[in-house]
């Protein structure tokens, strides 16, 4: 790698210097115990480029020296692929005359050098990220580009096709991206759990940081004191630019620059990770006031999730309950979040009751016990379910005030904007939750023509239902706070 030139930028011609996180991917990628070698760090820091020089290597057999050799370069598209194409023909520009003469270029039909030394017939292509158009093929080195952020579907058809081929001819993987937007994607499955003959290597700063911490922008961007890709002082620039206008240009530098797992969703959030960390607080207010209680009931395979909203100080608590039917661990991974239920379940904030589906009135009871010394101001629910719930609420022998609300563009529009404006007023307050976390990275807004907007899942495997519970239960609490304080001549016991 040493021995060639920087083929483009300010330094162009230069003899390339590995900065010390590429050096240490190098050698970790190409160890002899390594197969599969996994590369998350910040945009901008030169993947593309370490993975050119190793395919490179690869090509000339300065890695590995079987017959015909096969380079993969895959990306989500041909023009993503391009990049690493570009660099590998720039480096190879560098080259001396005798091996430049042996090197074939085609950029026609497919993207494609060929070294006609060494036996001949040893090929470097790209290919979109179409997993049939890997099937058959035995490569001996296969680059996944920007691998966190490739359609789910297929590009995991195509990552199964590549590994089986690679597989045939004990060739090396190297994936490289940025930070997938959740841990239930199969990037950050590599990262999380890898397999063996894995070789990891993340640049990932702590969640919930401020955007323009420098430390944290360093931790994601190791190549900026060394010139390579943008400046501290371009990123604290963007960083700040990013805080001002908020919404989905901050969560795209958090994913992108600060390479944190947050959702890229472009349709409009409910509330947004940075929206929703000024909620979270480490000192919770009084339980004080009365308590308003938002029911979200799920089926067999959703969640039920209730939650707990005190208005007079702003206090949300939230639990989930899953049948026991199938374990957290494997509901888990069939929804995939991975671990994150048993992580919340040792959190205390999500529960197991009943075998197919969760017996409502009996789970009644225990929401009920969960407040049982508080005045309850209302229970608030969905009314498609107003004939199931208000049968369990008779069976479990509960007296409090009830509220239907509807979930479509005009109850559910008002209570979301109000969930909305109570958040950002600071009137809502809860400790750092993983269950509120997932549930509002999940939550996205529909519009109708007229602008109304109703909540929705992002994915179709996601679980809102602690989000839709405290949007129920919060907007009920903003409701009651704007009433008039009169005295009670009736009270519910």
């Amino acid at each position: 790698m040493h021995g060639l030139a920087i083929p483009e930028g300010p330094i162009a011609g230069k003899p390339v210097t590995l900065a010390p996180f590429q050096q240490r991917y190098i050698e970790g990628a190409l160890a002899d115990d390594t197969a599969n070698a996994v590369l998350s760090i910040g945009r901008g820091n030169g993947k593309s480029a370490i993975t050119a020089g190793l395919a490179l290597g690869g090509l000339l057999g300065i890695w590995d020296t079987q017959p015909r050799r096969e380079i993969i370069a895959a990306a989500r598209t041909r023009d993503q692929g391009r990049i690493i194409w570009d660099f590998v023909a720039g480096f190879a520009s560098s080259l001396p005359p005798d091996i430049q003469g042996k090197l074939i270029y085609r950029r026609a039909p497919r993207l494609e050098i060929e070294y006609t030394g060494d036996g001949g017939g040893h090929v470097f292509r790209v290919i979109a990220a179409d997993g049939k158009s890997a099937l058959g093929g035995a490569p001996t080195m296969a680059i996944l580009d920007e691998r966190g952020h490739w359609a789910a579907d297929r590009g995991d058809e195509l990552e199964h096709a590549l590994l089986s081929g690679l597989g045939k001819r004990s060739g090396w993987a190297f994936l490289i991206s940025t930070s997938a937007s959740d841990d239930a994607h199969s990037f950050s499955r590599w990262i999380d759990d890898p397999l063996p003959g894995t070789y990891v290597q993340e640049h990932r700063p702590a969640p919930g940081l401020p955007a323009d911490d420098a430390e944290s922008l360093l931790i994601a961007n190791p190549g900026a004191p060394h010139g390579i890709g943008s400046s501290l002082d371009w990123l604290e620039a963007q960083a700040k630019r990013a805080i001002a206008r908020g919404g989905s240009s901050l969560t795209s530098f958090r994913l992108y620059n600060r390479n944190e797992r947050v959702s890229g969703e472009a349709r409009d959030m409910l509330i947004t990770l940075d929206e929703w960390l000024n909620c979270e607080t480490d000192t919770l207010p009084l339980r004080q006031g009365g308590v308003v209680i938002g029911i979200d009931l799920g089926g067999s395979a959703s969640m039920t999730a209730a939650a707990f909203y005190w208005p007079e100080t702003g206090r949300l608590e939230c639990v989930g309950t899953f049948p026991s039917m199938q374990g957290l661990l494997d509901r888990g991974q069939s929804d995939g979040v991975a671990g994150r239920y048993v992580e919340i379940q040792d959190r205390s904030e999500l529960s197991v009751l009943g075998d197919k589906t969760v017996p409502v009135a009996p789970w009644l009871v225990e929401v009920m016990r969960h407040v049982e010394d508080q005045p309850i101001l209302a229970l608030t629910m969905d009314r498609y379910k107003q004939a199931e719930l208000g049968e369990a609420i008779s069976r479990a022998g509960i007296r409090a005030p009830l509220v239907w609300r509807g979930q479509g563009f005009r109850d559910g529009g008002e209570d979301a904007e109000r969930f909305r404006r109570a958040a950002f007023d600071g009137q809502v307050k809860a400790k750092p939750s993983p269950l509120l976390r997932s549930a509002f990275a999940d939550t996205v807004c529909l519009r109708d023509p007229a602008n109304n907007i109703k909540i929705a899942k992002a994915r179709s495997t996601g679980r809102i239902d602690a989000a839709a519970a405290s949007v129920l239960a919060v907007a009920q609490g903003a409701r009651v706070a704007a009433q008039p304080k009169t005295k009670a001549r009736m009270a519910w016991f």
